[in-house]
């Protein structure tokens, strides 16, 4: 006799709240749908893949509301760009070939606009078939709308018929890639059901694998994004139980992860770049409210990045010590510190001013981004020591005593033969900064001015924006003597990302970014050390070129077991820290 199951759900619905309760924090991996004749489908092998590997599978439908689409990227983890229909060459400013398949025209504008701001947001991404191609046109790389017609030589059979779990040719996959690593082969047999591939890949990005016959059939970005794309479909497989192809959606779920753990950090810890040279644009029309594309620190790129706080310093280039000139200094940051107060006014809803650490906190209580002010050189108070007190008034955290050059205050660390120290005038500026609750910035500092300094400084001093002569012995750079005494002096030293100061080649990556953090630490302890960019200054490297890319410093530090007390006193807590202190 033939037997029915019955679903109890009352039992159901018990047994699930008699479970030992869990924080459930798997990673969330957006996948896009496939919308065609009124429906929107999605193939079983894509979130059985995803659920395989540990993530929770959310299907993005294809709507392009700019508000909507924003919202969506900060609540998940990780995408999965999935296989369809070609994408229509216009978007690529091509006209059609005629062997051009099927388009399906309320994917494409999404997904393009999906992958680049998920670039911009750090976000780990995996581009299958269709996918690949999205990603690639999204970022700036080409195609071929059809490999056998458009390509020079015989290409192999690339759209097949047999069971999509079964594997019908195999990719050789390059040396030293990332792929290589995540399939731990260079021979990987796969699936393919395409006539459309990468021509070029997008800036940034590398071919990791090719077919026998030249077709491109994965690329991996090469700037320390999580960006993977491949040509065949891995999700087939787990269909058939075959689970061949689960580590590459291992390796997405685990960037995923990362993400997450570091986006939930940054909520619980304020975030605080040292330095940035941005008002050194205030003179190109920029838009501190857009993603401008003339700075590298703006409100989008911040948040991006997961920023809280920037110091932006008002930068004078060392010129005459006449008194003409030193007036012009004086009243050239008093109009830079004017333009960025400007700013703020202007964001109020989303910017506010800071003058000491609760400012920061309260700020960041309020949803609020917070912009404090600095001053890269001395020479912008003249020889009149009432204007520390007047800058310190309107909100200036610090003052670097120099820049490259000497002036009345000091000698350099460039262009100082005559080894020149901290003058008569300048020990009467320390202590005058001292008095008002300013710090002293020793970042372009000679090294006699480093030593005299610390000897009149009654308060710690710090470096807002330096790395280590150990590492790259650069001028700018700080021995080993000097990061213990400024330790010992209870001070801190703000890693610079400027390659030229990580690397004597200045091609610099993050990992040598924190090969001089692991040495600062190492020299000087957890407690004395931070994070200045110089970025809109000479700032910027691979893997943290911008302020949208900050989230991947944590990425790296998370990754080398740094815990949440140590990453928190790097990101700011060190520096505030020193500003309580000289401010008190």
């Amino acid at each position: 006799m033939k037997t029915f199951q019955t679903f109890n759900f009352e039992s159901d619905y018990s047994t699930f709240h008699n479970r030992p309760f869990k924080h459930f924090c798997r990673p969330r991996i957006g996948l896009t749908g496939n919308f065609s004749e009124g429906n929107l489908t999605l193939a079983q092998g894509y979130y059985s893949s995803v659920l395989h590997a540990g993530g929770i599978p959310v299907v993005i439908p294809p709507f392009d509301d700019p508000d909507i689409l924003s919202g969506l990227l900060d609540e998940i983890d990780g995408i999965i760009l999935t296989g369809g229909a070609d994408i229509n060459p216009l978007f690529l400013k091509e006209e059609p070939v005629c062997e051009l398949h099927g388009i399906n025209p309320y994917r494409d504008r999404q997904e393009l606009l999906l992958t680049r701001l998920a670039s911009d947001r750090q976000i780990p991404v995996l581009g299958i078939c269709r996918g690949i191609q999205i990603m690639n046109a999204a970022l700036g790389g080409s195609l071929y709308q059809d490999i056998h017609s458009q390509m020079n030589g015989k290409r192999i059979k690339h759209d097949q018929t047999l069971d999509r779990a079964f594997a019908s040719h195999t990719v050789q996959i390059s040396q030293g890639s990332l792929l290589e690593r995540i399939m731990k082969t260079s021979l990987l047999p796969v699936n393919s059901f395409h006539h459309q591939a990468v021509k070029e890949p997008a800036p940034g990005f590398r071919v990791s694998a090719r077919a026998s016959d030249g077709v491109i059939e994965a690329i991996e970005n090469t700037e320390y994004k999580s960006m993977l794309g491949v040509q065949w479909h891995p999700e087939c497989f787990i269909t058939n139980n075959d689970e061949c192809m689960m580590p590459l959606f291992d390796w997405l779920i685990g960037e995923a992860l990362s993400f997450r753990k570091a986006k939930e950090l940054h909520q619980q810890i304020l975030t605080l770049d040292s330095h940035c040279d941005t008002p050194m644009f205030f003179g190109k029309n920029i838009n501190f409210a857009t993603r401008d594309p003339q700075i590298k620190v703006d409100l989008y790129k911040m948040t991006e990045g997961h920023l809280d706080t920037i110091v932006m310093a008002a930068y004078l280039k060392q010129e005459e010590r006449s008194p003409e000139k030193l007036l012009a200094a004086t009243m050239k940051a008093n109009d830079l510190l004017d333009k960025i107060e400007e700013i703020a006014e202007q964001n109020k809803t989303y910017i506010g001013i800071a003058r000491t650490p609760e400012d920061l906190y309260f700020l960041k209580g309020q949803g609020k981004k917070a912009i404090m002010l600095g001053i890269e050189n001395g020479y912008a108070i003249g020889k009149d020591l009432k204007n520390i007190a007047r800058f310190r008034q309107r909100g200036v955290v610090y003052m670097t005593l120099c820049h490259n050059g000497n002036n009345d205050i000091c000698g350099s660390a460039r262009y100082n033969d005559e080894n020149i120290g901290l003058t008569s005038f300048g020990e009467d500026v320390v202590k005058e900064m001292n008095r008002v609750g300013m710090m002293v910035d020793l970042s372009h500092a000679g090294q006699q001015t480093f030593y005299d300094t610390l000897d009149v400084s009654r308060k710690p001093v710090i470096c807002s924006h330096s790395s280590c002569r150990a590492l790259c012995d650069h001028p700018r750079n700080l021995t080993d003597e000097q990061l213990r005494t400024i330790a010992q002096k209870g001070g801190v030293v703000q890693l610079c990302l400027y390659g030229g100061f990580l690397k004597k080649d200045g091609n610099a990556c993050i990992c040598d970014a924190i090969e001089h953090l692991n040495h600062m630490i190492n020299i000087m302890g957890i407690e004395h050390v931070g994070i200045g960019s110089d970025f809109d200054g000479d700032g910027g490297i691979t893997g943290c070129n911008d302020a949208s890319e900050l989230i991947n410093f944590t990425r790296h530090l998370l990754s080398r077991k740094y815990n949440k007390d140590d990453i928190r006193k790097i990101w700011g807590e060190n520096f505030l820290r020193v500003m309580k202190d000289v401010q008190n």
